[in-house]
């Protein structure tokens, strides 16, 4: 039953499912796209206009309008988490480039208290509102006392403090676009590092982004990659973006043996050291799905020139194509402190010590190898696709599904491939009531929606022993 919402969102039919059986697809410059359901049953749907892109296909460094002078004034969402410590790292390297001005953390007192210990922010957001005393007992025998400010009011104080700059948006899921709205209508810049930002909220963050002349800057290994390419780009020359992947733990199994991971395989990364839900999203290649849908918001690109390239090295973080054939790449160690760096200093190309940051030794690496992906083995990338296609609530609601059917094998509830046919079946549940240009206020209803629909399809698939 569709619901009764505030907002005049624009609500259209379509046919999930369906979006890979399709043959027939006209797009008119400019307007609405209308794909035909089949071949011959005259049955339609419209893909509605994608929001303006973050960097339509190119990146033009703007020095006019800086407003500071080093070191750069930052806020970190999530500073105890794994960006806000690697950007804090990079914050202590560069003390004269950057400076904290505030915090925000979950329930990671110890950590925070440490953080405001050696960094000093302003202000200080504790999203657990029962910790701040503990907190404040941390820093009792501290000179220098930050204003703390509990609870979700606390983490969008901080996302727009007065004097900070650029917002680093290192808060997991959709708890992260309350704060990114408030830094964006205060006029910071986003280093981003929240997925959600653009793959649930894209069709309603990129329209306010433009409205305040706030640039969004991608943190991300591969979005940074790709961003990194576009540099000195005209208008019009990108053609195609080459998403690259290690693989994940299980690039190298057979399919018959899918049925059969355990948790522990999946949490086996063979390039990369992060989270348990990223390194799970890897395992199945929603990351790398995921990206694509980020990729489309923060590019531009129809997904029909948005690829994957599984590349086990994970030397080359991402490609792009222009339109007279040649390819451009970005390559470098695996260290998302590079790319955190990048977005923090763009324009600048800042200098990094031999001592502390690696260098790439192409010699002594030999070859560099390449695979499509397999997608029989991980359908998640046939869903991802097909949710960036259908676009609006869609996306939100592949992402929210599939984080709590990675919370669900987690927590050995469901087996491997179980994730897959919930976030399919939690899709397929939406179709009828996906909002094409959602409000923030839609966009969180669903993702709300999602996961706990999502955690009621548990029932009905085999359940781990």
């Amino acid at each position: 039953m569709a619901l009764s919402l505030s907002s005049r969102a624009e609500v259209k039919p379509t046919f999930f499912s369906d979006t890979f059986k399709s043959n027939s697809f006209v797009k008119f410059p400019g307007v609405l796209g209308v794909k035909r359901k089949d071949g011959g049953s005259g049955r339609f749907y419209c893909l509605v206009q994608s929001p303006p892109p973050a960097w339509p296909g190119r990146a033009i460094p703007d020095f006019e309008t800086q407003k500071w002078n080093p070191p750069k004034p930052i806020t970190i969402l999530g500073s105890t988490g794994s960006i806000g410590t690697q950007t804090l790292n990079i914050v202590a390297e560069e003390p004269d480039r950057f400076d904290v001005v505030a915090l925000a953390a979950g329930s990671n007192v110890a950590l925070l208290a440490e953080q405001v210990k050696k960094f000093k922010p302003q202000l200080v957001g504790l999203r657990n509102e029962s910790l701040v005393g503990e907190l404040k007992e941390a820093l009792a025998d501290c000179d220098h006392k930050p204003v703390i400010i509990p609870g979700e009011e606390g983490v969008i104080e901080a996302a727009r403090h007065p004097d900070a700059a650029t917002v680093v948006t290192g808060i997991v899921g959709c708890a992260g676009l309350k704060p990114t709205v408030a830094a964006i209508e205060a006029g910071k810049d986003i280093a981003l590092a929240n997925k959600e930002t653009m793959i649930a909220g894209g069709p309603f963050i990129l329209p306010l982004a433009h409205k305040n002349n706030i640039k969004i800057l991608p943190a991300d290994s591969e979005h940074s990659a790709i961003f990194q390419c576009l540099q000195g780009l005209p208008e019009g020359a990108l053609r195609r973006i080459i998403l690259t992947g290690s693989g994940g733990a299980f690039r190298n199994w057979p399919v018959d043996k899918m049925k059969d991971i355990k948790v522990a395989d999946a949490l086996k990364h063979p390039i990369w050291t992060l989270g348990r839900k990223i390194t799970i999203d890897s395992a199945t290649q929603f990351n790398k799905g995921l990206e694509v849908i980020e990729a489309h918001y923060l590019f531009g690109l129809d997904y029909d020139h948005i690829e994957i390239l599984i590349h086990p090295q994970s030397i080359i973080h991402s490609l792009i194509e222009t339109q007279d054939s040649s390819v451009i790449a970005q390559l470098g160690v695996p260290d998302m402190r590079v790319p955190l760096l990048y977005t923090l200093s763009w324009p600048e190309r800042l200098y990094c010590s031999e001592l502390t940051w690696p260098r790439l030794d192409l010699a002594e690496l030999a070859s560099l190898t390449f695979q499509p992906p397999d997608p029989v083995k991980f359908p998640s990338l046939r869903l991802c696709y097909a949710a960036g296609r259908d676009g609006g609530t869609m996306t939100g609601v592949l992402s929210a599904a599939n984080e709590k059917a990675v919370e669900l094998f987690v927590d050995e509830k469901i087996s491997y491939v179980d994730i897959f046919k919930i976030v399919e079946l939690t899709c397929d549940a939406h179709k009828q009531e996906m909002v094409a240009s959602p409000s923030l206020e839609e966009i969180l209803h669903y993702d709300e929606w999602a996961r706990n629909y999502a955690a009621g399809l548990q029932s009905s698939l085999t359940v781990l022993a």
